[in-house]
């Protein structure tokens, strides 16, 4: 089997403002970490693809939080793998866990993109070092499609800075949804939480460039559209669902145990 698991400690970084819990956000990052941790068992880590010219990138993500956050200091497990390959995608499916119960799930589309031409490359390579799981948490991978926007929730303007650039140069993932995360005001953030991330990238930006992200209800409630421009043209596209404050509630109630460490 083709499984990777990997655990982690909430750190202080990855906690929200309100709740001492884990940010959705934050929950991402940890599933990107694990899956570079995994593509270097096989050979195929971002310093790998040096030699032949290329580098991963993510294109479209999914993720679904079905039960319990964790709170700062708590270990959650990760559990990652390769769902799917077609001529140039790779798709990945995970479990986030806590006390080996899982409270996020999802999946993710990947290519491997050569420098020079700026295209993906065929994944021969990939469905030569990895196993396949046909197990699809979320279902039939199926493509994403953003919602009619409605009325305007607000708009903020954010050029990149070398804080929002990744290892290979590109303004990474995280930012993006921290954009789309801010247009949001802290009386709505105390009162919901994420149930629901759903991401499409569509262009990469650079240091320098200035995104435009404006924020849009739909015709579901607590659904929400984010479409990220630069000169007009979308670089990505986010639909986030929330739940409100009594679920939220629900979610979050349960007691911090922070054990001694020697």
């Amino acid at each position: 089997m083709d499984r990777y698991t990997k655990t982690y400690n909430i750190i202080l970084d990855n906690m929200d403002l309100f709740e001492y819990r884990l940010r959705p956000i934050s929950a991402i990052m940890y599933l990107q970490d694990a899956f570079a941790r995994f593509c270097a068992t096989k050979k195929m880590a971002a310093y790998d693809l040096f030699s032949t010219n290329q580098y991963w990138v993510v294109a479209e993500f999914n993720i679904d939080f079905i039960d319990n956050l964790p709170f700062w200091s708590e270990e959650i497990g990760i559990n990652i793998w390769i769902s799917e390959i077609t001529k140039l995608k790779i798709y990945t499916d995970y479990e986030i866990t806590y006390k080996n119960k899982p409270f996020a799930k999802g999946n993710a589309l990947w290519f491997i993109i050569d420098k020079e031409s700026k295209r993906p490359a065929k994944t021969d390579v990939v469905a030569d070092r990895f196993n396949i799981i046909d197990d699809l948490v979320l279902g039939e991978h199926k493509k994403f499609i953003l919602p009619e926007a409605k009325e305007k929730v607000s708009e903020i303007k954010h050029t990149n800075n070398l804080s929002d650039l990744d290892f290979n140069q590109h303004v990474n993932n995280k930012s993006y949804i921290n954009l789309a995360e801010m247009t949001f005001n802290n009386e709505f953030r105390k009162t919901h939480t994420l149930k629901s991330l759903h991401i499409r990238f569509n262009r990469e930006t650079f240091l320098g460039d200035t995104l435009i992200c404006s924020t849009y209800k739909t015709d579901t409630e607590n659904t929400y559209t984010h479409v990220i421009e630069k000169d007009g043209v979308s670089v990505c596209d986010i639909l986030t669902v929330w739940a409100d404050n009594k679920v939220a509630n629900d979610i979050v109630n349960y007691n911090l145990d922070v054990k001694n460490e020697k």
